[in-house]
């Protein structure tokens, strides 16, 4: 335990550094582009429309109401909260591969590269989020109490990605197939992940598999947030165990084998 206290420990003294990287990142990545960070809200619209005109009206003709929302918020609702979590995973799974000659030059922790793909990520998600803000309200889909769930998605959301990133970021490095793995466990997921689809009416099979996806679990909690106006939070007391219990797994492997490798990794590249 006192290591997984030391790694947060790591990420709160450099927090300033998390920051200004993260947004330094952001502003370089578009500096040559003339809509700049509006790309962030205009990529995941574009894919919204393709999915929309795949899933919504191509696959057994026009898509009805989802419960009491229409397809397209039950698509868009699913699908930005998606593409950040995958996006993020990647990003924190190849931060230290990608960066590691910049924490060797400048002195500081490489898990704080893991906390600066996160960030990045939440700040791209931000930008998207607003739009579904605006659409929630004018609608009245959701309390504006149920808000607040958003807050409780990005604390589970980076806490999940945080430690999957410490396993991954480290095995992509060690073993240079693992990449590739993860490529197509991401695509699977993808799938079963109820983003297209609702979890009501499915076979019990996939209702099953569903209960054991955190990415259902964290994809869910942000619908329920802007959409869908039951609850705060999505899911049961045994949910929030389940998630929170294999949160802390990695967590615990992650912190494990990125001390074990951290002052090894160049000799692997």
């Amino acid at each position: 335990m006192k290591k997984i206290f030391d790694i947060f420990k790591e990420q709160w003294i450099h927090r300033h550094l998390i920051w200004q990287l993260s947004i330094y990142q952001i502003k370089s990545q578009y500096a040559n582009h003339y809509l700049g960070v509006f790309w962030n809200i205009l990529q995941p619209a574009m894919q919204v429309l393709i999915y929309y005109i795949v899933f919504g009206m191509g696959l057994r003709g026009v898509r009805g109401d989802i419960g009491e929302i229409p397809f397209i918020m039950h698509l868009i609702s699913g699908l930005f909260p998606w593409l950040f979590l995958s996006q993020g995973i990647n990003a924190a799974s190849n931060s230290i591969q990608s960066q590691l000659s910049l924490v060797t030059k400048m002195k500081f922790p490489s898990s704080t590269l893991i906390s600066i793909a996160v960030v990045n990520n939440i700040i791209n998600l931000l930008m998207t989020t607003l739009l579904i803000l605006v659409l929630s309200v004018w609608n009245g889909y959701s309390e504006p109490v149920h808000y607040l769930g958003f807050i409780y998605f990005l604390i589970a959301s980076y806490s999940f990605i945080f430690a999957f990133g410490l396993i991954m970021s480290s095995l992509v490095i060690l073993v240079r197939d693992m990449k590739n793995v993860l490529q197509n466990v991401i695509r699977m997921f993808f799938f079963l992940t109820p983003i297209f689809w609702s979890l009501e009416g499915v076979h019990p099979l996939l209702q099953t598999i569903t209960a054991f996806n955190p990415f259902a679990y964290l994809v869910m909690n942000y619908r329920q947030a802007f959409v869908l106006s039951d609850a705060p939070l999505y899911g049961d007391f045994g949910d929030h165990l389940y998630f929170w219990s294999l949160t802390l797994l990695l967590l615990y492997v992650g912190v494990h084998i990125h001390y074990r490798f951290r002052n090894k990794l160049i000799d692997y590249l």
